[in-house]
């Protein structure tokens, strides 16, 4: 061996590279490997630390793949680049390849939410909005597909840059996923445990396919319009209370108010007349016996007064079933608090079919903008 073979010898020891990332910051998720000219000799270092993930890309198409671990760069632990090489019998002279860093631990407390209010059709209510927002945690599971369908030839790919294509990734998915639940309204925000876990299944395969793996996905509040929410709140209470006597409270409230407004003894009379009259009924029909005896009707004169004429029963269509009976009154509440509207379809005594409450004669006053016929010549 001549003297300068020995001194090429020597240099090529003393100059082994060592390709190694230290990560001081704690929002890049990929870091290119810089050097001069991208060359590496033959037998150089690579230090892989635990949470990455080295990746080895030759004129734009991956090659090879290495866990947390030191390695020693040659054709035998280079077979993917040896071969896209054409090294037959190894290598002597250094070589030119892309090395990516990829940090694969877990990213927590990303935030999340829709931009814009998400419209959903209630069987009650008809079309509402809602809002979403909550946190996300992810890591790289699949390195190189993450980098030749994500990272691209970024230098240095930071967290924020994946964050931006992951929300609306999640925002169209859930959109999707509330829009096929079809649940009630109310119950959106009572069981976000549960649509948490189903948003989740159906997000993971999109997040499969680019190299990324979901590990967690809350939904921290689902919120809805004030004015949405006291129509709820609303509803439930009218569904828990008996409907019969809220209407027949809420016909006494009204008398007294009518009598109020008219002023005067007699129309203060006449208001206490009625409202004592219609305490006594509301009385009977909660307790038709005292003491227990049958109450009898007042008589005066001795006369038996004629029987009181049967109030017509109405029966309503609600959610495919059939409600009632209830009385014009009652059916009037309904349709001031919107249980039934104008197409609900009702039937009565002597009614051949059900019918439509607007197409129904008397019930057509509760439409409004009626006009009555013409006085007689």
């Amino acid at each position: 061996m001549g003297i300068f073979d020995k001194i090429k010898e020597k240099l090529s020891h003393e100059f082994i590279d060592i390709i190694e990332w230290l990560d001081y910051t704690d929002d890049t998720i990929c870091h290119r490997f810089e050097r001069y000219q991208n060359e590496i000799k033959n037998n150089a270092k690579l230090i892989v630390r635990e949470g990455q993930t080295a990746v080895f890309v030759n004129e734009g198409q991956l090659a090879d793949v290495f866990k947390p671990g030191t390695y020693t760069l040659n054709t035998q632990n280079l077979p993917i680049l040896t071969t896209l090489k054409g090294w037959k019998y190894g290598f002597d002279s250094p070589f030119k390849a892309e090395v990516y860093f990829v940090n694969t631990h877990l990213f927590t407390d990303e935030k999340w939410g829709t931009k814009n209010p998400i419209t959903l059709q209630d069987e009650r209510f008809g079309l509402v909005e809602i809002r979403a927002f909550g946190t996300y945690a992810f890591r790289i599971d699949d390195a190189g597909k993450f980098i030749v369908d994500i990272v691209g030839t970024d230098n240095n790919f930071t967290n924020f840059e994946i964050n931006e294509h992951l929300k609306s990734l999640i925002a169209t998915r859930f959109t999707d996923t509330v829009g096929q639940a079809n649940l009630p309204i109310e119950l959106y925000a009572a069981n976000t445990t549960e649509l948490s876990e189903t948003c989740k299944e159906v997000m993971q395969p999109e997040f499969k396919s680019v190299g990324i793996s979901l590990e967690k996905f809350y939904i921290e509040n689902v919120s809805m319009p004030e004015d949405l929410k006291k129509e709820i709140f609303e509803y439930s209470r009218i569904d828990k209370l008996d409907l019969d006597k809220l209407t027949k409270f809420k016909t006494a409230k009204a008398i007294e108010a009518a009598a109020a407004n008219e002023g005067g003894t007699a129309g203060a009379g006449m208001g206490m007349g009625m409202g004592f009259v219609l305490a006594q009924q509301m009385g009977g029909m909660m307790n038709p016996q005292i003491g227990g005896q049958q109450q009898v009707p007042m008589q005066q004169g001795g006369a038996m007064p004629p029987p009181m004429p049967a109030s017509v029963q109405y029966y309503y269509a609600s959610n495919g079933q059939q409600a009632g009976p209830v009385s014009f009154e009652q059916l009037k509440t309904l349709f001031a608090n919107r249980t039934v509207n104008k197409d609900t379809l009702v039937w009565k005594q002597g009614m051949q079919n059900w019918t439509a409450l607007s197409e129904v004669e008397e019930l057509k006053a509760f439409l409004g903008g009626n006009t009555p016929p013409p006085l007689p010549g």
